[in-house]
């Protein structure tokens, strides 16, 4: 038999080390909140989930325990144990785990072991974990060196942030880049996937001393709540805050918002890319009507079509720096000064992003800095920097048992 490891309730090993976890809930479970890490290979899939826990209410645990049994066997029963049995040996310093760490994941388990596999086991399963990684997120919050970089749209925050190891990017972690343009192609995670993933990036960090840095934000980044201990530390907070005149700044919005989400709306969909991108950002800038005034954003609305038009013909992007130069002036830069007027938190330094890693660098105790003059010149990078992994791909089977699915 291969043997890969002891059943484990050490959460924060679990996390610190990147363990592979195999998820026996099911898929709908799996969808409201999952870990990094995790991949959905399911003892029962939702129907079955359902039709188990309609029998416990009806018949009892006993009814509900053979009808699990019932559903879950001959050849769907020896797939799951085959998808279950390469995850083990493909992650063999893994876990696996439902979610109170009962009925389903010890048939798992104990189904594994009939095929030659022993797999550990994660004690108190999803609901322990997910228990520790609130407890972590609130303490950790409250205990943190945090320091904000701030400053105005197009100064390059998230750049910096990137550039910092002792950085959390919150938005790379909530998938939006927190203005109404922000929308990434990929759905945003779920609010408790953003915490999850959140806590063990403070998790991490917290290894050893030394400060925090976080993106100013507001209280929500597209639609994921920061949490409340979180917004009202970063609110007091010590700020380091960019500043660059409005050329610059222009230049970064378009590299972000034209080059950077044009490349990614044409891998996605190909020639429909470019019709896309300009969609989404109309799109966009429709949700702010209210707040431009109907007139105004019908006037950046023709610019931003005429913008489009101009570079599908010269294959360049520089017709789209007037309608973000007026944006940014008109709109952003009066918002962001009213925002900052209303923030506490000591101003340590104003400057560029080289000004302000230099900062980091020489300044704060116990850190090192690793920004590079890439992230001056304006080179893209991916956002977030390494900060956030891909949750795995649920699967669409799933097998189990009974009692405990009926029970959560």
């Amino acid at each position: 038999m291969t043997r890969t490891g002891q059943d484990t309730a050490d959460y924060a090993r679990v996390f610190l080390t990147d363990a592979a976890l195999l998820d026996t809930r099911a898929p709908v479970e799996f969808a409201r909140g999952a870990f990094p890490n995790a991949t959905n290979l399911p003892l029962m899939t939702d129907e079955e989930r359902a039709a188990v826990g309609t029998c416990y209410k009806q018949a009892g645990p006993a009814a509900a325990l053979a009808l699990g049994h019932k559903l879950v066997a001959g050849a769907a029963r020896e797939a799951r144990i085959a998808a279950w049995r390469d995850f083990a040996r493909q992650r063999p310093e893994g876990y696996l785990y439902c979610f109170r760490g009962g009925l389903r994941s010890r048939i798992v388990q104990d189904w594994l072991a009939e095929a030659g596999v022993a797999y550990p086991r994660i004690a108190g399963g999803y609901k322990a974990m997910r228990r520790f990684l609130i407890d972590t997120l609130e303490g950790l919050t409250a205990r943190a060196e945090l320091h904000v970089i701030a400053g105005a749209t197009g100064t390059g925050k998230t750049r910096l942030i990137a550039a910092l190891p002792r950085a959390i990017d919150l938005e790379a972690l909530a998938r939006h880049r927190g203005s109404s343009f922000g929308r990434f192609l990929e759905a945003q995670p779920t609010q408790i996937d953003f915490e999850n993933a959140l806590a063990i990036a403070l998790l991490k960090l917290a290894q050893r001393p030394g400060a925090v840095f976080v993106e100013d934000e507001g209280r929500l980044i597209g639609r994921i709540c920061l949490p409340e201990a979180l917004r009202r530390r970063m609110a007091s907070a010590p700020v380091l805050m960019l500043e660059y005149p409005l050329e610059p700044r222009v230049q970064v919005v378009l590299e972000d918002y034209i080059v950077d989400l044009g490349r990614r709306f044409a891998n996605a969909h190909g020639a429909e890319g470019p019709r896309r991108h300009q969609q989404r950002l109309l799109g966009d800038l429709a949700r702010l009507r209210k707040r431009l005034g109907t007139a105004r954003c019908a006037e950046l609305a023709q610019a931003l079509r005429a913008a489009f038009d101009a570079q599908q013909r010269s294959g360049r992007a520089e017709a789209h720096r007037g309608w973000i130069r007026r944006l940014l002036a008109e709109y952003y830069d009066p918002m962001y000064a009213y925002q900052l007027a209303q923030r506490g938190g000591r101003r340590l330094i104003s400057g560029t992003r080289e000004e302000l890693a230099a900062y980091v660098s020489e300044q704060v105790s116990g850190y090192a800095s690793g920004y590079t003059s890439e992230y001056a010149s304006g080179q893209l990078t991916e956002p977030g920097g390494g900060q956030v992994t891909e949750p795995g791909t649920p699967s669409r089977s799933s097998g189990g048992q009974v009692t405990e699915a009926v029970r959560e």
